[in-house]
């Protein structure tokens, strides 16, 4: 019951919708079927499927908003969710910034859904983990690793009409590959909503060899350096920077995209030329909702975010619209980034001296004026010496701003998905060599 067809959801949100008495009312459905695997110390630790199905209703008196979930749908259970939300709707203080429900939306459908995705079985998920763990049990090396695919829809719909709905499929697949003496680490991660685009053999090749090659790490000098950032190392840096990009922060001086004295630095040039980012809910390899469910439903659009070095997009708030005269539009869901067409390696290729970083994990905000981050890069970092990896290195800690990284590029490979744990972006981002990357200090761990 977890994955409803349109006209199941749209059957359930209008009886909650015609079951309200307030002033207005939303409400939202949401149902997933995730299935996992878990592996480590080259056997199977967990494995499982979470089917779930919910539903959330919010109402608003004036300016007075309750909210109320549940995961039961008969009319009883559907009259008790919303007649809680009324209540609590009562009890709550007026919200200042409260805004009202949209109106009726076109949406444009993304293909967001892949139905070999959401009919993997427990044997693919066993397969995969066998992919990965038997040839490092024959080489004697440890596996860890996850894989998590899932199918899922959203839907929701308000009291003046408007009502969208659609279904998404995906799939997660990270793996840590280390010797047993745990003296080298390798990883590999991919991102996808088409599974057969997957090869487990393949993608575990690649954490074994970083892994063999990671053993007997020399230690380099920290200081600035030219690196080359696999597109998993860059990803997290970037996802941080695009949080400056609300106007609200901006205009209140909260942001590195603040301007001295009040306002913003939309329209200009903060970037290398060669940077441009833009978001696009249907794009073929990145497609996402075309509404932000996070956001009152709001239609999402394609739209640069910067384009050759300028900045020509931030992200409005219903209320912050409002106030500024300006448009809200759905956040976005994704991030491209144009490159070139260079792999990985070509770019190691071309590079006299420098760093090859896999990537970069545990980064945090130092300075949000700045966008000045650090944390520690992991699981294979070399040093790289006239076109050739020369050698293992010891992992670094890094501090560095990603506007500073995107002012100092250069060169730029081709784009690859890809996903990230803490971040809310799909992405599309290339391998980039940056020059003046800063490492501060030393870190034991491979």
């Amino acid at each position: 019951m977890s994955i409803l067809s349109e006209q199941e959801a749209k059957a359930i949100l209008e009886k909650v919708v015609k079951l309200s008495k307030a002033d207005e009312c939303s409400a939202q459905l949401n149902g997933s079927i995730i299935g996992n695997i878990r592996y480590a110390l080259n056997s199977v630790s967990t494995s499982g499927i979470v089917d779930d199905l919910q539903l959330g209703v919010q109402v608003a008196f004036g300016k007075r908003v309750g909210t109320a979930t549940i995961n039961e749908f008969d009319d009883a259970s559907l009259e008790k969710v919303v007649r809680r939300a009324e209540e609590l709707a009562k009890l709550a203080p007026e919200n200042p910034e409260f805004m009202p429900a949209i109106g009726k939306q076109t949406y444009k459908p993304s293909e967001t859904f892949d139905a070999k995705t959401a009919a993997i079985a427990p044997e693919y998920r066993a397969d995969v983990a066998a992919a990965c763990i038997e040839p490092c049990k024959a080489d004697k090396l440890v596996a860890a690793g996850f894989l998590s695919d899932a199918q899922s829809f959203f839907a929701a719909a308000n009291s003046k009409g408007n009502f969208f709905y659609q279904k998404s499929a995906g799939a997660d697949f990270t793996c840590t590959v280390r010797t047993d003496d745990g003296r080298g680490s390798g990883w590999v991660a991919r991102n996808l909503r088409d599974i057969d685009a997957f090869d487990a053999k393949k993608e575990i090749a690649v954490a074994i060899d970083k892994a063999k090659r990671s053993v007997d790490a020399k230690a380099l000098e920290p200081g600035k350096y030219t690196v080359i950032l696999e597109p998993a190392a860059s990803a997290g840096l970037i996802s941080f920077m695009m949080f400056g990009f609300d106007a609200r922060q901006a205009d209140e001086g909260r942001s590195f995209l603040s301007k001295k004295g009040g306002g913003n630095k939309l329209g200009e040039k903060l970037f290398d030329e060669r940077v441009t980012i833009y978001a696009d809910p249907w794009d073929k390899d990145a497609a996402v909702m075309p509404f932000d469910q996070q956001n009152d439903g709001l239609p999402r659009e394609r739209h640069n975010i910067i384009n050759k070095g300028k900045v020509e997009y931030l992200q409005y708030s219903r209320y912050w619209a409002e106030q500024k005269k300006k448009k809200s539009m759905g956040q976005p869901g994704n991030l491209i980034m144009i490159g070139g067409d260079k792999s990985t390696m070509e770019l190691v290729k071309s590079t006299k001296k420098g760093i090859l970083v896999t990537r970069t994990w545990y980064i945090r905000m130092v300075d949000p004026q700045t966008v000045l981050l650090t944390g520690l890069t992991r699981d294979g970092t070399f040093y790289i010496e006239n076109g050739e990896i020369k050698y293992p290195i010891k992992n670094f800690r890094f501090n560095e701003s990603p506007v500073i990284m995107l002012n100092n590029i250069e060169e730029l490979g081709k784009p690859v998905r890809v996903g990230d744990d803490e971040s809310p972006f799909v992405m599309m981002i290339p391998p980039m060599k940056i020059r003046d990357f800063t490492f501060t200090s030393l870190s034991d761990a491979v």
